[in-house]
């Protein structure tokens, strides 16, 4: 329960540090962003490959932030913090230093681990530390910090890619896990344990994992081996399901989703999350291979959503007060959807603000609509008792989202660029020999580039070709955007009541 004991200073050190935390953890997803282009264009690495640098770390926060959830209604939210930090600082500084794909991706493992500890210990110390309205409004203060941290992330991750190169943006995160280590350690107050670790349900992790690792590497496969995998997901998705249902401590207990508010709102949260993922994951690409920005240029493209979504989820969580959750979470949505149809108007060499700045301000208002109050009504849906686990399960639904969402879209963006851009190349009238050539190097996307020794005059014809290839696979993945963020808004409707009841065991 809440410690209604505790002084408001001592209360706001654990508000203080929980933003810390989470921001440490959406930031790096939003700041690597920017990366990528440069990550792909120095490795030399076709986007199945390239995916992985976001998907190792989104799978290990997806796969075992239940067990973060876990371990801290176990053990206690800051100790759990402290290792979570800890383990961040070590996978970021690895990452920073990493000389080729290979480490880069091992690093982001280690990464995506300490993530798993971080994130559902944060809104959980909120919740164990605040009660009734005071709990809204601290949820609402960390979820504002926390969005406008994450999407102030483009911006400071151009400014670093073009200042410092792509290592920067993991070295920038080291000493920032510290600063929120250290803080936990002689801020927090303590908080009990209750039972051992050979409680905690490590089969259902691994299943879990290998359900979700399976599935991803399934998309990016060919004959044979994509049918396995995929079997192979099926498989052990089954047996997590039948683990938690069996096991003395599962991480995921099946019955919290008897509550239709809880069970709903991590839908809507898959949904629209996987929605967001996939539109920030592309937007960087098509900035900067296709218009023609630099770093810093995309990051400054973001920032209007940045500045709308920043401060507006700060008032966002008082809208399910004064109005009904299921209006709320049913609108916001569907505002992000029209966001990502206007994404789909641009062209190539497209102005900024005619071409792409409505569809971004429209989807941070509809983001912010949604964000907060949802974060809230799920919370809110299950008893303070499993505010571990309730966290864990929202973050992962949000994490999972973005796995399936790269995964998902980059295996269709790149089935669409091929017959795209064969279609392209024949339009300009490429020679067949030079075509041939694009064409098996199609994997790359709009990082694609013609042999140094083509003439001036069919390389600009072949870059012109790439880019409107890539802009008509574009428009296709901002649709995929706007549909799913669009079933999250009929999903908040159908599951959601006029009060979002709390579920009692």
């Amino acid at each position: 329960m809440p410690r209604q004991t505790e002084s408001k200073h001592a209360r706001i050190w654990v508000l203080i540090t929980a933003i810390l935390g989470s921001s440490l953890v959406f930031l790096e997803g939003s700041v690597v962003g920017l990366a990528l282009p440069s990550m792909q264009s120095d490795l030399q690495a076709p986007s199945l490959q390239l995916q992985w640098v976001v998907n190792a770390y989104m799978l290990m926060l997806g796969a075992f932030m239940l067990i973060g959830g876990s371990l801290g209604d176990r053990f206690g939210m800051r100790r759990v913090f402290i290792l979570g930090s800890l383990i961040f600082c070590v996978g970021a500084t690895a990452c920073g230093f990493a000389p080729n794909l290979t480490l880069l991706l091992t690093a982001r493992v280690v990464q995506g681990a300490g993530g798993a500890l971080l994130v559902p210990a944060c809104l959980a110390l909120i919740s164990l530390h605040y009660a009734g309205a005071a709990r809204g409004r601290a949820i609402g203060i960390w979820a504002g910090a926390s969005a406008l941290t994450t999407s102030a992330g483009p911006l400071l991750g151009g400014w670093l890619v073009d200042a410092f190169g792509r290592h920067s943006v993991f070295l920038l995160l080291a000493p920032w896990a510290l600063v929120g280590l250290g803080l936990a350690w002689w801020k927090v107050p303590k908080d009990g344990s209750t039972t051992s670790a050979a409680d905690l349900d490590y089969a259902g992790a691994a299943l879990l994992a290998a359900c979700l690792g399976a599935g991803i590497y399934s998309l990016s496969g060919s004959g044979g081996t994509r049918w396995a995998l995929a079997a192979a997901s099926l498989i052990c998705g089954a047996g997590f399901f039948w683990r938690e249902a069996k096991a003395k401590a599962p991480m995921l207990p099946l019955k919290l989703f008897r509550s239709w508010p809880f069970s709903g709102a991590n839908l809507m949260t898959l949904l629209l999350y996987a929605a967001m993922s996939g539109g920030v994951y592309f937007l960087p690409f098509d900035f900067m291979q296709v218009q023609g920005y630099t770093a810093l240029q995309a990051g400054m493209a973001f920032l209007p959503f940045a500045v709308i979504l920043g401060l507006g989820s700060v008032f966002a969580a008082s809208l399910i007060r004064r109005f009904d959750p299921r209006w709320v979470l049913s609108l916001g949505p569907c505002v992000t959807a029209v966001g990502f149809l206007l994404l789909m108007l641009p062209g190539r060499d497209a102005s900024y603000f005619t071409g792409f700045l409505p569809g971004i301000v429209v989807m941070g208002i509809g983001m912010t609509v949604s964000v907060t109050p949802l974060t809230t009504v799920v919370m809110q849906s299950l008893d303070a008792h499993h505010a571990g686990i309730a966290s864990g399960v929202n973050n992962t639904a949000s994490r999972l989202a973005g796995v399936l969402a790269v995964a998902g879209m980059t295996a269709l963006a790149v089935g669409l660029f091929a017959p795209a851009l064969a279609h392209e190349l024949q339009s300009a009238g490429i020679p067949q020999a030079l075509a041939a050539q694009l064409q098996a190097g199609a994997g790359r996307l709009a990082e694609l580039a013609p042999p140094a020794d083509t003439s001036p005059v069919l390389k600009q014809a072949v870059h012109d070709a790439i880019g409107l290839a890539y802009v008509r696979t574009f428009r296709w993945i901002m649709l995929a955007c706007a549909l799913l963020a669009a079933a999250g808004g009929v999903v908040a409707w159908l599951s959601l009541g006029q009060h979002p009841g709390r579920h009692r065991r």
